[in-house]
């Protein structure tokens, strides 16, 4: 069963099996590749697990990312109605303000029997009351009893929120628990951290290590404070609440908004994107850093970021997200100095892609760092009070493959590190809640009346031109035929090119439709990337070699969400499909942008896919490790299609309405939420067990991993020398205002607040590259000079000559 391992030892000579332990089956792995560093006594061990042994696990495999379930029944059975067993609980109400406000009770009620006794009186209070009656018309008379703001904004909500509570305190219940701490006022400031790439909301998508990842922030920024205000109204408070996306700054920003220091989130009100600069010694570092050699910056970046981000706040803020490895090292960092409740993302565990890269670290780490990266995930996800995951694969896997996290229960980088006991995924810290796509960018092609046909004549040109230009080669010798769709980065794990190769030796797939691509550069001189560079060289050498000229479209790579959106729109115009083909993929953010658009989906059953689609039903699933087979499982379909006239819409149809049963936006925000504030109480019960393994991580992150990160080497690039500064944002609306006219961005610079833009065209326009600025070096302006000059000259010649 999942989450479930037990190591045998084999015999060779008489076939005979005996059980041995994690730690001596690492070692045994070990006499492979180092066998002095196996038979060393004395070699580094680590046993996470050593501090979790008071701790609470679940048992079953079926409840593995069940984690808020569980720990509303542990605390609910923590929290009886007596005197001892209440006072953590009483503690964290006295506890709850904001900006040093008292919120829900104040010390007037600093007793069990008190806060008993004063519930009951306000209960006959508020049965007297219509249910409708403002907070506010009793606000003082409750304030004399004890009672804070927080409880509700009228007599009806208030009232239910007293009575969960009293229900707790009488015969605790788990759901009561959820729903209780659901309505606590204790998340108003939130700091998400994405660290690498190109993070901003245009003309980012594609460039390097820059996907999903950031699309997936953007959506959840939105969904959490929209879901944060409809709390705050409910709990009948005025705060604002303030989410922060905390990024790199990038000041040779390719083009986009990189090299702003703040910018606001489109679509809300209190929403921001921070953006910090790497440090070198030099000054500032100006150039784009590849996520796998990140890491000498990220501990600076972490203190200049903490810095920044409580300058913006104002205060600590009441929860941190840290997303993939650097962002949940970053995060941990900071939530370990501020104390604040900490959950991670992984989006993707390396360790997991690249077959035994743990034991074959030494061989992959000049051109990985996976010494670096493995040691900091293990640093985040064990310092982590929550884990958010978008399926249960990504924890614990399946019958024939383990987990991304599963995989890190046991494993061994020999000369460095065997850890023995690294996460166990029966720990409640673990969640699944699967995030969802933009309804205004990803809807299905069937809404005529919000199709953005503006996009219309660009992607006609995009899909069938028959020029090679820069922003696509090859060309569809017969357009009648449906579209095989697939946009992804260009890299191995992404598998864009092993699609090419399926297309390329299925000539029965070949006659029964066209293949388009969007993926990365053409010209690997464009790239900066090791593994993009292998890969374009390897689609030209496909194209080459199957004779796909007619029948390939290869675009690069789309920055335009929303023409995103009309070209999965139009694919599906062609009854096309979308075929995401990754050796691994965690979750498959495009899977469900593809499946909202109505386009029938392919998707790889290596990860998240295989949840999102049940297979023959809603979609198909596909096996990246056998082309042949998955080949033919396309073509079949587009056969049926030909046969079946209604085939492809019900298929279309099935997929849509699994998007609409289980993933959305809005049931993701309030999970999340839901975790914050359990987690933050949670925590409190934990708190030495937690303050000893906090201790143990400190000192691996100290002697282990800032010796790795000073290892890498970090270019010498030109830097620039700054001033720190902390710029506070002013406070916006989500009234529509005028797009401002582009300025050169103003390098880590005091920046003020740019007018939020609002507005489906306005959208539009910032998401276009024809509205990037782009800098201009000083050689240029030698050149630009000499060119005018030759202009006038040729000109007066010219002018002379008529004369």
């Amino acid at each position: 069963s999942p989450g479930f391992w037990e190591f045998f030892k084999v015999n060779a000579d008489d076939l005979a099996v005996d059980a041995i332990s994690a730690k001596d089956y690492l070692k045994l792995k070990e006499t492979i590749y180092d066998e002095n560093w196996a038979s060393d006594e004395n070699a580094l061990e680590l046993d996470f697990g050593a501090f979790d042994f008071s701790s609470r696990r679940l048992t079953l495999s079926s409840s593995i990312g069940n984690g808020v379930d569980f720990i509303s029944k542990f605390m609910a059975s923590k929290t009886s109605g007596d005197l001892e067993h209440s006072k953590p609980l009483l503690e964290y109400l006295l506890a709850l303000n904001h900006l040093g406000e008292n919120l829900m009770i104040n010390e007037t009620l600093n007793t069990f029997p008190k806060l008993q006794e004063a519930l009951i009186v306000a209960d006959v209070y508020l049965s007297a009351l219509p249910k409708d009656t403002p907070f506010q018309n009793f606000e003082k008379k409750f304030k004399d009893w004890g009672f804070e703001k927080g409880w509700g904004d009228n007599a009806e909500r208030v009232r239910e929120t007293m009575t969960i509570l009293s229900e707790i305190f009488q015969a605790p219940d788990p759901t009561k628990m959820e729903s209780f701490f659901r309505r606590l006022p204790n998340l108003f400031k939130i700091v998400i951290f994405s660290v690498h790439g190109y993070f901003g909301q245009a003309d980012v998508l594609g460039l390097p290590d820059t996907g999903g990842q950031v699309v997936y922030i953007l959506d959840q920024v939105k969904a959490l404070e929209e879901e944060l205000l409809l709390r705050i109204k409910q709990q009948g408070l005025s705060v604002k609440p303030q989410i922060l996306v905390v990024t790199r700054l990038i000041p040779d920003a390719q083009g986009t908004k990189c090299s702003q220091e703040i910018e606001p989130v489109l679509n809300t009100a209190h929403s921001h994107i921070l953006r910090v600069p790497f440090m070198t010694d030099k000054g500032v570092l100006r150039q784009w850093v590849s996520r796998f050699d990140i890491y000498p910056y990220l501990e600076r970046f972490t203190q200049d970021a903490t810095a920044m981000v409580l300058g913006h706040l104002e205060c600590k803020p009441d929860l941190i997200l840290g997303n993939y490895t650097d962002g949940n090292l970053v995060a941990s960092l900071m939530a370990n100095k501020l104390g604040v409740t900490l959950g991670t993302i992984a989006h993707a565990l390396e360790k997991t892609k690249y077959e035994d890269s743990d034991i074959k670290w030494k061989e992959l780490d000049p051109k990985y760092h996976f010494s670096c990266q493995f040691t900091a995930d293990i640093i985040a996800m064990n310092s982590a009070d929550f884990i958010i995951t978008s399926t249960y694969q990504e924890i614990a896997g399946s019958k024939n493959r383990p987990g991304q996290y599963e995989s890190h229960m046991a494993f061994t980088m020999p000369g460095l590190s065997r850890v023995v006991s690294g996460i166990n995924v029966f720990d409640p810290k673990f969640n699944i809640a699967a995030p969802g796509a933009e309804q205004e960018v990803y809807f299905p092609f069937t809404e005529k009346n919000k199709r953005f046909t503006s996009f219309h004549p660009g992607i006609e040109e995009l899909l069938y031109s028959k020029d090679d230009t820069s922003k696509h080669i090859g060309f569809l010798e017969d357009r009648k035929k449906p579209i095989i769709f697939s946009m992804a980065r260009l890299d191995t794990v992404k598998n864009i090119s092993g699609l090419t190769e399926w297309y390329g030796k299925n000539k029965r797939l070949r006659n029964l439709a066209n293949l388009v691509v969007v993926a990365g550069f053409f010209d690997p001189s464009k790239s900066k990337d090791r593994e993009e560079i292998a890969e374009i060289n390897k689609m030209h050498a496909l194209i080459q070699k199957y004779q796909l000229k007619g029948q390939i479209r290869w675009i690069a790579a789309q920055t335009d969400r929303y023409r995103n959106g009309e070209l999965y729109r139009c694919i599906a115009d062609t009854n096309g499909a979308f075929v995401q083909p990754a050796l691994y993929e965690a979750f498959g953010l495009t899977v469900i942008e593809a499946m909202n658009c109505g386009l029938p989906t392919f998707a790889t059953n290596q990860g998240g896919p295989a949840e999102i689609i049940v297979d023959g039903v809603s979609g198909f699933h596909v096996d990246p490790n056998n082309g042949d087979e998955s080949s033919n499982k396309i073509a079949d379909f587009f056969e049926k299609c030909k046969t079946d006239a209604d085939y492809w819409n019900r298929t279309s149809q099935a997929g849509l309405k699994r998007i609409y049963e289980c993933y959305t936006w809005k049931i993701y925000a309030n999970k999340v939420l839901n975790m914050g504030s359990l987690y933050g109480f949670w925590k409190q019960l934990n708190n030495e067990q937690k303050k000893a393994k906090q201790r143990y991580l400190q000192m691996f992150y100290n002697l282990q991993f800032r010796n790795l990160a000073k290892k890498i080497v970090i270019p010498s690039a030109e830097a620039q020398q700054i001033a720190p500064t902390v710029a506070k944002p002013q406070e916006s609306s989500q009234t529509e205002s005028p797009k401002p006219s582009e300025q050169k961005p103003i390098e880590t610079t005091q920046t003020q607040m740019m007018p939020r833009e609002n507005g489906l065209e306005q959208q539009r326009q910032l998401a276009s590259p024809e509205n990037a600025y782009t800098s201009c070096p000083h050689s240029s302006w030698f050149f630009l000079f000499l060119s005018l000059s030759i202009v006038i000259y040729a000109a007066m010649k010219y002018y002379g000559f008529f004369r």
